[in-house]
């Protein structure tokens, strides 16, 4: 270790300010404990060491003006040289921007990539885009999609519009749909779905959600595009926005999305995987808002991948029923 992996910092309080008020505090410590692993941080706040107002917070907590946040003691890592991203990746993002203007950039975010950077992935989808867009030095997630997961995905360039953002997302006011492809054939009234869903964490520190009468309130609406011998492909508009909620909740009602290998079910996995589907069938497919700020009304929808499109082409679909 260097000398600088040896320093410990003293506790810090430092006071929420307007410009913090709306910001998760995962991403608030990013800032400010630039230094330590992800790993390490998320672990300080399921551990209870850092504080808000002299409570415990989860990382999803949104900050207040004027909220006290304690940071406790850390060690702090060696700086070692930012990664940089391959010109491959910065072109393929290039590619897939589907709307931009003064305030939002949203992408058409590829399956596989996370969108930040850890301990096991060094650049992730905004550290890439802040190697591309140098001249937006506030540009930030509005939300996340897993790595797992393609589609729309909202990045603001200003400060202002992001805290609008969270707010729109913290009443539901952002109309978000997904197309998903799933085991089996479902019922009219599996079409609702409303199982509260709980988060815990296993030895290793991943996540796991399942439903449970502890869990937070949630709710998946989906409608049926089209179906197939051993499978549908669905529309599912989220009315919460709870970890991994499409995929638990479709896999409770016995229809587990395709290509999950952690909620879905393995031997229909294989044979889906047998003929093209190499990755999970979730697919953000379209997202619709109206900025207060500017009254403006944005929809964007994100055009299926190549291997996606191919695996419905596979199942035959009747393509005059929906819009790929």
């Amino acid at each position: 270790m260097t000398e600088t992996s040896h320093k410990k910092t003293a506790v810090q309080y430092i006071a929420a300010t307007e410009d913090d008020s709306g910001q998760r505090i995962d991403n608030f410590l990013m800032r400010h404990l630039k230094n330590i692993p992800k790993s390490r941080l998320y672990r300080l706040l399921r551990k209870g060491e850092v504080r808000v107002n002299s409570k415990r917070v989860s990382a999803c907590y949104k900050l207040n003006p004027d909220d006290r946040i304690r940071l406790p003691p850390v060690y702090l890592e060696a700086v070692a040289p930012s990664a940089v991203p391959g010109n491959t990746l910065l072109v393929m993002l290039k590619k897939c921007t589907i709307y931009e203007d003064k305030n939002l950039l949203i992408i058409n975010k590829p399956a596989g990539l996370s969108v930040h950077g850890g301990s096991s992935v060094k650049i992730g989808l905004i550290e890439a885009l802040h190697h591309l867009y140098p001249e937006w030095p506030a540009l930030e997630l509005a939300h996340r999609l897993d790595a797992e997961t393609s589609g729309c995905l909202i990045l603001a360039k200003k400060r202002s519009i992001l805290k609008e953002l969270h707010e729109l997302f913290r009443l539901g006011q952002i109309k978000k749909i997904y197309w998903v492809l799933t085991k089996g054939k479902w019922r009219k009234n599996d079409l609702r779905v409303t199982q509260p869903l709980y988060k815990h964490y296993g030895s290793a520190g991943k996540h796991k959600v399942v439903v449970s009468s502890e869990g937070k309130p949630s709710c998946t609406i989906f409608r049926s595009l089209a179906d197939y011998s051993d499978c549908s492909l669905m529309e599912a508009e989220l009315l919460t926005g709870r970890t991994h909620q499409i995929r638990v909740h479709a896999a409770h009602l016995g229809h587990p999305v395709l290509g999950d290998d952690r909620y879905g079910d393995p031997h229909a996995n294989l044979t889906m995987k047998k003929m093209g589907l190499n990755r999970l069938f979730l697919h953000a497919k379209e997202i619709d808002f109206v900025l207060p700020s500017t009254k403006q009304h944005i929809q964007v929808n994100a055009p299926l991948d190549s291997e996606l499109l191919l695996m419905i082409e596979k199942l035959n679909p009747d393509t005059s029923s929906y819009a790929i």
